[in-house]
């Protein structure tokens, strides 16, 4: 025992050996342990594990105490760490000596891991999306979310330790904590494990989310097959395309609406002016004129590809009549 009853300083190397000596005869006497590895760098590097220890920091009642708890576990130091039922953790440490920790937390109140299903309906698609953290950031704040997220409070947590320091919270749990999140990159499931829900009930509510009943586009927002298949230049089965639409019937049913009638005159006038200028030979023409030119005008009134429905109608009944005056001049 070391001065004013604090156990002897030890060295992180002399730690370490003695947290390997420790694990090497539990193997030997068949104990299952499972350690937190040694490592340099981030404790966690999935985003469960970075999410739980973004979380532990967050709180100023644990400022003081996870500094030592992070040397500690990156030193390999928590040489077994167990995750049961119940939210519970046990856990063995070593420091000058070999120490037992344990931890509680609590589980998700039943309305508030019902609010975060609510929440995240339609948002989640399947398990090894959830469990991989491959979220969207709307979701990822959701979940994160302090005091309503998942993740617990500092009373939501509760814990012991068999070492002689009288802190609230000493380095060797503030190890385990962090060993939990080292642990989460493993074996994300635990998470919800440790809170008492299942993670499967968020996929449930997901799926109620999508089977609800479906809005509908605003129409501004729909594009119909034709302009569709003119945008992404796809073939959709029996869907025409923009072009064909231009050049179906409407168009030719505005020229023959047109043409008819302005057709009908120019005979008229023609056969008027027939028979008052020469009676005899114009006679004849006159009616092969009235009976053949309209059917002339309303198919030469077909528009030229190009060339608006209507220019294309004036074009072909000015020429009609051009040609109705010039036989009308010529001699029989």
């Amino acid at each position: 025992m070391g001065f004013w009853g604090y156990a002897p300083y030890v060295s992180v190397a002399e730690r370490r050996a003695k947290a390997e000596k420790a694990a090497a005869k539990a193997a030997k006497a068949g104990k299952g342990y499972a350690p937190i590895a040694a490592y340099r760098g981030a404790i966690a590097k999935t985003f469960w594990g970075k999410a739980w220890c973004d979380n532990l920091e967050r709180y100023s009642d644990y400022a003081n105490r996870l500094p030592r708890g992070r040397t500690y576990v990156r030193s390999g130091a928590v040489i077994d760490l167990q995750i049961g039922a119940g939210g519970s953790v046990a856990a063995k440490v070593m420091g000058s000596s070999l120490y037992e920790v344990e931890v509680k937390v609590a589980e998700v109140a039943p309305a508030r891991w019902k609010t975060i299903g609510h929440d995240l309906a339609g948002s989640i698609d399947s398990m090894v999306e959830l469990l991989q953290g491959k979220l969207s950031q709307p979701v990822m704040e959701r979940i994160c979310k302090p005091q309503t997220g998942l993740f617990p409070a500092p009373a939501d947590i509760k814990f012991s330790c068999s070492c002689p320091d009288w802190a609230g919270m000493c380095k060797h749990v503030a190890a385990v904590l962090y060993g939990v999140g080292a642990r989460l990159d493993q074996q994300p499931e635990v998470l919800f494990q440790l809170r008492g829900v299942d993670a499967r009930d968020l996929i449930a509510q997901a799926s109620a989310g999508l089977s609800g009943p479906a809005r509908r586009p605003a129409k501004a927002r729909v594009l119909d097959d034709a302009a569709l298949a003119d945008v992404f230049g796809l073939e959709l089965d029996g869907a025409p395309t923009a072009k064909d639409s231009a050049r179906k019937a409407p168009a030719r049913k505005s020229v023959a609406k047109v043409v008819k009638p302005v057709a009908k005159a120019v005979a008229k006038a023609v056969a008027k002016k027939a028979a008052s200028g020469r009676a005899g030979n114009q006679s004849v023409v006159a009616p092969k004129l009235v009976a053949a030119k309209p059917a002339k005008a309303a198919k030469a009134a077909k528009p030229a590809k190009g060339i608006p429905p209507i220019k294309a109608a004036a074009k072909a009944v000015a020429k009609v009549k051009a040609k109705t005056a010039a036989k009308a001049r010529s001699p029989s």
